[in-house]
């Protein structure tokens, strides 16, 4: 019984840490903070007012951004020290673990926040724009999803 708790504790850690380097990538992967938002916008023919407008929403976000994406990698190193330890300690695994959740609840209310604020620069047609390469993006990533675990 324990070690099947250990194991499934183990796993959940590794499925969070695996979720945040991928909010991560997706928040860094096109040049900073919002990388994957940059760039659906960057698609979107924003005239010179819309483009000054977005950066100055990311300009006004940035320093809220960059602490949690610090906070992010120190419970990512913390983790895999914890990990390569050899031993198992299941407060302290728990403590990172629940740190980390906290921290991607912030990064993904930031992240939404900042859509918000984007979203509200758009026209009509290039808010129809943008739902469709968001559909198309999330068409793409559930085409090379891992199937789910067999039970």
């Amino acid at each position: 019984m324990k070690s099947t708790r250990i194991r499934i504790l183990t796993i959940g850690a590794a499925v969070m840490l695996a979720v945040a380097a991928a909010i991560a990538q997706g928040m860094h992967g096109h040049g900073g903070p919002g990388g994957d938002l940059r760039h659906m916008f960057n698609r979107l023919d924003l005239t010179s007012a819309q483009h000054d407008q977005v950066k100055a929403i990311w300009a006004k976000e940035k320093p809220t951004l960059q602490p949690l994406m610090q906070q992010m990698r120190q419970n990512h190193s913390a983790m895999s020290a914890l990990e390569a330890s050899g031993s198992f300690d299941e407060a302290k695994t728990r403590a990172l673990a629940t740190q980390n959740a906290q921290t991607m609840i912030e990064l993904q209310v930031q992240h939404a926040r900042i859509k918000s604020e984007m979203m509200q620069v758009l026209t009509p047609d290039q808010k129809a724009k943008l739902a469709q390469i968001e559909a198309d993006r999330e068409a793409h990533m559930s085409k090379h999803a891992p199937p789910p675990p067999a039970d």
